[in-house]
């Protein structure tokens, strides 16, 4: 697939240089809130015992593909030509980040689906092959397989998580951050950005279910660590953008002063990010459980950050 980057903006031989819609921010966010809980997951069962897991801990790897669908989902229903997303799956190429990106979308499913068979116990599998649906359609004895698989290589698996997680979360600012011309999105700091954003988006998520009480301290403290490190590297987005050439510093001036100031601070950086932060610690410092303010106002702050990224990328 051929990509053709445009070093202009005549309104009279390009008129429309807003292109991408609400589908492509849900992609992103949902992309990385899938990524956030790749990456915890398997850390958060492998630090808790098999006996001590409940029922939704051992249902959680399911979650991540589940997700994942609806942002393709959303992702297809912004392509013009469908079809035409067949095409990165005829070939690899190693220079290329959506090559990387396509294939990666596609290795997660078995990855997940296999963490989850490995997690489920005795009782879940009983309820699972007992369904009428898996064995109509011939699917038995093929999952029963898997799920040996699974549990003979379950440390594996867990890696191949992390690591798949790491990647797609990456992938979606590093898919950004390629298109040099729009100088929002023309900065290295874009892939960790996003990583540590569906990191935290994937610990809010996650805390929002019963998980079980032990779950919920670490899965805070996650939580404080990754909305500290995405501040310095929002904070170090926008001194890159300040301290460039005159397009760059352009770019900055759309967040600081310019229309997407009062957005940006208030639904991203001070509700997104401020607000959840100061409950989180108030909770740790007071040993209480989480509540669903901080958890909500993070996903809601993961959300608008994608979406004004790609909206002030194409003015």
């Amino acid at each position: 697939m051929t990509e053709i980057e445009i070093n202009r903006a005549s309104q009279l031989i390009d008129p429309q240089l807003h292109i991408w819609g609400i589908e492509v921010p849900i992609y992103l966010f949902l992309g990385g809130l899938t990524a956030g809980l790749m990456i915890l997951t398997p850390l958060l069962l492998g630090r808790t015992p098999p006996a001590q897991r409940t029922k939704w801990m051992r249902w959680l790897p399911l979650v991540a593909p589940l997700i994942l669908s609806f942002g393709m989902l959303a992702l297809l229903i912004d392509l013009s030509y469908k079809l035409h997303a067949l095409r990165f799956y005829a070939a690899f190429r190693p220079a290329s980040p959506m090559s990387w990106g396509a294939w990666i979308l596609i290795a997660i499913y078995p990855a997940t689906l296999l963490l989850g068979l490995a997690t489920l116990d005795d009782n879940d599998w009983r309820w699972v092959s007992g369904r009428n649906w898996i064995k109509k359609i011939g699917v038995l004895t093929l999952a029963e397989a898997a799920r040996r698989f699974a549990l003979n290589h379950t440390g594996r698996i867990r890696i191949v998580n992390i690591v798949l997680g790491i990647g797609l979360g990456g992938y979606t600012g590093l898919l950004l951050s390629t298109l040099g011309v729009r100088h929002v999105w023309s900065s290295a700091v874009l892939g960790p950005l996003f990583l540590v954003s569906g990191i935290s988006t994937g610990a809010a998520l996650m805390m929002l279910w019963p998980l079980g009480e032990k779950s919920h301290p670490w899965l805070r403290k996650v939580d404080i660590a990754a909305i500290v490190t995405e501040l310095a590297l929002l904070a170090l987005y926008l001194v890159g953008l300040s301290s460039g050439n005159t397009a760059a510093n352009a770019a900055a001036q759309l967040f600081l002063g310019g229309p997407y100031t009062a957005t940006f601070w208030s639904l991203v950086v001070f509700a997104g990010l401020l607000i959840p932060l100061f409950i989180e610690l108030f909770e740790a410092r007071k040993r209480i459980r989480p509540t669903v303010w901080a958890p909500v106002l993070l996903l809601l702050g993961g959300f608008c950050l994608r979406l004004i990224l790609v909206s002030a990328g194409q003015v």
